[in-house]
């Protein structure tokens, strides 16, 4: 009790101090079994988001531990105990935040106090519930698969399903409800990673976000992100580039663009490219000789396997590679970072789809050459 006394003590000399008080009082409590003396750290992600780095240490004392610190922006941290699994998210942002947990379970820990940890706690309940609807639909799921009940089976696939569907539209329906919550930029940040929603209605939810969220470091991020992403997004003008071609030339879009062109962004270690290889092939057949050009722009690291996949596989139009995985700078440059990923351009090189497989890509194609 003493260190949470001291911590109350150092809050109040320093509002006493300011005559309008600035800063956070992260006042934590923790149930079960943890030793005085316990460390509690508070850490955050790199600029890289590659690793976790010490922001704060604290001393639990009886139970208790305190925090002190100052955040022009709300941050989103998290707070680990040594000797203990696992870790949970807080946001940190000025005023007084409480943080009450079990320590064996800091995934359920209740935080409130400030406005965006309030609205961050009303996320992870729902979040939860349909965690819970989800492990509970897997373990019935497992169990009808060993008994061969095939219709429970049918059943709870078809539920399952809906509550993926619950899931996006809750995330979706949080983020159009609360553009102040910081965990909205997070889940926009992954929306937009994922590819599930349009550029455009991204970019909708992002403006919508209010300027202390857009001011943050995910917002900051999105914003970032939705800049480059204007550089390929549909309606754009395609960025120009140039490669080495398969006997070492160099080859630039410009100088084979057709009526319509196709570019084609695989891999002969790409399983899912592969298989779509032979749609393109007779896509192209079928409409070369009415202006559809292909050019592949291949993520292969070996020059051996990219031409023999060419051959393997009967890809009779231009190829270019760096040979330099998903840092090749024309990967770089259309922000792929997953495959297969296409670009459909008109003969001005404007963008006019994006990512069209099977019967789609047919389809649109013949829409626009027939």
């Amino acid at each position: 009790m003493k260190k949470f006394v001291v911590g109350l003590l150092i809050t109040v000399l320093f509002a006493a101090c300011n005559s309008t008080p600035e800063g956070y009082v992260l006042n934590g409590e923790l149930r079960g079994d943890v030793e005085n003396g316990t460390k509690v750290f508070l850490k955050t992600a790199d600029s890289l988001r590659r690793a976790l780095i010490d922001i704060d240490t604290a001393t639990v004392e009886n139970g208790q531990f305190t925090f002190l610190g100052n955040s022009d922006v709300p941050q989103m941290y998290y707070l680990f105990i040594d000797g203990i699994r696992g870790n949970c998210p807080i946001i940190m942002e000025n005023g007084e935040i409480i943080f009450k947990a079990q320590v064996d379970s800091l995934t359920f820990a209740e935080i409130k106090g400030t406005p965006q940890n309030n609205l961050f706690m009303d996320y992870m309940e729902e979040s939860r519930r349909l965690g819970s609807m989800s492990k509970t639909m897997n373990d019935d799921f497992r169990k009808a698969s060993l008994a061969k009940d095939t219709a429970t089976v049918e059943a709870l696939r078809a539920e399952y399903f809906e509550l993926q569907e619950r899931a996006k539209d809750f995330e979706l329906d949080f983020v159009k409800a609360h553009p102040d919550a910081l965990i909205s930029a997070l889940i926009l940040e992954k929306i937009m990673a994922s590819k599930v929603l349009p550029f455009d209605e991204v970019q909708s939810l992002y403006e919508a976000l209010t300027p202390e969220v857009k001011n943050s470091k995910p917002g900051k991020r999105m914003e970032k992100e939705l800049e480059k992403a204007k550089t390929t997004a549909i309606g754009t003008k395609a960025p120009d580039f140039s490669g080495p071609t398969p006997n070492g030339e160099q080859l630039a879009l410009n100088d084979v663009k057709g009526k319509l062109t196709l570019i084609d962004f695989w891999a002969a270690w790409c399983k899912p490219c592969r298989m779509e290889n032979p749609n393109i092939v007779s896509v192209y057949e079928k409409y070369k000789d009415k202006g559809l050009n292909v050019v592949g722009v291949s993520l292969d690291r070996k020059k051996e396997d990219w031409i023999k996949a060419i051959e393997s596989d009967g890809l009779s139009w231009n190829h270019v590679s760096h040979l330099q995985y998903f840092n090749d700078p024309i990967a770089q440059m259309y922000q792929v970072n997953a495959i297969p990923a296409a670009f459909l351009l008109d003969e001005n090189g404007v963008i006019v789809a994006k990512n069209l497989r099977g019967p789609a890509l047919e389809q649109k194609v013949a829409e626009l050459l027939n």
